[in-house]
């Protein structure tokens, strides 16, 4: 091992291989899990982020509707409880691929995803949800010349559609004295877009929140087989049935229940570090008064941001699919990645050095070709299903839930007219071509990093297709 590949892994030698956010003193004791049968309104398989906020929102709608949720393992143990804390307005995965797909749709798509995260901030206060709630918002920036162009060129596409307002773009001198980086040649500062929070305990927090208003959880209650039962739907588990008028799925990285729709989504394994909390004297060699988060504009890219108690999340970057698309606990750590991130991050912040890394995690994240969620009915419409968000899912979710409750009322809303909802990406092809092709993309993303954003062949094929590869 080089020299400097061994005071990087000197950093991550107490790193901790568990996430930083669920490892909380606060956690929630698991309720128990269902034995027998149940009859409820509405079943919500999945208890993230999409299972909580559709059960929420359910008894928001109808206090009197009965609510059931199951979760396979514990409340907040997956995606909702593993990611970096940035919950986003946006709805399509950035305003570059809204616009790519649904240009026609785009003014509505922005209007809803700033309603969303409104409504996000103030169920927050409403149910006194404590998830160091921060609307900060994000600086994308650019550490390539060409990074630095497009960055330009989007916001003046903004400007053209007349969504600039709370955008400012920064020059060099303006990006580092928001965060001091020697690799940080500008930026795009969205102030009110984004929300910086505890992933975990948002989830505990909408956990509780639902109890409160009488939803039934059974958590380590896996959902086994769905089938048309009557006028309703039955999902099998463990120890029991549930039977329901009406079923939503948020299991979104897991097999879906509804075969057909598994083919729509990969896993795709994310990564991320969290540094121990930084002295006085490091946080003002750096700045970042403002908390924002902040994301650089490559493709292979990193999202980092600032915690409550002053630690650095770094996280990205690689973007690991397993032969296969298996959910497996062994790709939750990836030691060579953890390597490679820490070298990243020294060289973003170099006033850093000697720093140390607290906890090493990484975790599953639903990808589908067109980087953001899909949704749709089965058994008669007496099934709904949103998938696919892409790593926006800590904001996008909530508006998932909304389109799911629509579909299953049988209701034509403002969200069930977005074409966004009436049609869904392209399905990967089977294996080993969605290997192969992946792989490629990779390593074509990785080029085009290096060669000025300049896209291969292969790239340029893809995009024609709107098929990708995102973390």
């Amino acid at each position: 091992m080089a020299p400097a590949a061994m005071t990087f892994a000197s950093s991550l030698s107490d790193a901790q291989p568990v996430p930083f956010w669920l490892e909380d003193p606060g956690k929630p004791a698991a309720l128990p899990a269902l034995t027998g049968d149940e009859k409820t309104d509405l079943l919500v398989v999945g208890g993230g982020y999409s299972g909580l906020w559709t059960a929420l929102l359910a008894k928001e709608r109808d206090p009197q509707r009965d609510v059931v949720l199951i979760e396979g393992r514990e409340v907040g143990w997956a995606a909702s409880g593993r990611n970096g804390g940035f919950c986003a307005a946006s709805l399509t995965h950035g305003l570059g691929n809204g616009l790519a797909r649904w240009p026609d749709d785009m003014a509505r798509l922005e209007e809803l995803g700033a309603r969303n995260l409104d409504a996000i901030e103030a169920a927050v206060a409403a149910y006194g949800i404590d998830c160091d709630f921060e609307r900060t918002g994000e600086i994308d920036v650019a550490t390539e010349p060409h990074q630095l162009e497009e960055l330009h060129e989007m916001y003046e596409e903004a400007g053209r559609l007349g969504f600039t307002e709370g955008m400012e773009l920064l020059d060099r001198n303006a990006v580092r004295a928001q965060v001091d980086s020697p690799t940080f040649l500008g930026g795009l500062w969205d102030r009110d877009g984004v929300a910086m929070l505890n992933p975990a305990k948002l989830a505990w927090g909408l956990k509780q929140a639902c109890l409160d208003l009488g939803v039934r959880i059974y958590e380590n209650t896996r959902a086994l087989e769905l089938a048309s039962s009557g006028a309703g739907a039955a999902v099998r588990t463990a120890y029991g049935r549930v039977h329901a008028r009406r079923v939503a799925l948020g299991t979104n990285v897991f097999p879906s229940l509804v075969k057909r729709v598994r083919p729509y989504t990969v896993p795709v394994y994310d990564y991320a570090l969290m540094t121990e909390p930084l002295s006085p004297a490091r946080l003002e060699s750096i700045g970042w008064r403002n908390r924002q988060g902040l994301g650089d504009s490559a493709n292979q890219f990193h999202y980092f941001r600032i915690t409550a108690d002053h630690r650095i999340l770094w996280g990205g970057y690689d973007a690991i699919y397993p032969f296969g698309g298996k959910v497996t606990a062994e790709m939750d750590h990836r030691p060579e990645t953890y390597l490679k991130l820490a070298g990243q991050f020294f060289a973003c912040f170099p006033q850093l050095e000697g720093l140390r890394f607290s906890h090493a995690w990484g975790g599953a994240i639903d990808t589908c070709s067109r980087f953001s969620a899909f949704f749709g009915t089965a058994h008669g419409g007496k099934v709904a299903y949103a998938a696919g968000y892409t790593g926006l899912g800590v904001g996008a979710t909530r508006f998932g839930a909304e389109v799911m409750l629509d579909l299953l009322a049988g209701e034509r809303t403002e969200r069930t007219e977005l074409e966004m909802v009436r049609k869904k990406p392209l399905p990967f092809p089977p294996e080993p071509v969605a290997w192969a092709g992946i792989g490629i993309t990779k390593w074509s993303l990785a080029r085009a990093d290096a060669q000025g954003g300049r896209r291969n062949l292969w790239l340029r094929a893809m995009d024609r297709l709107g098929l990708g590869f995102d973390s």
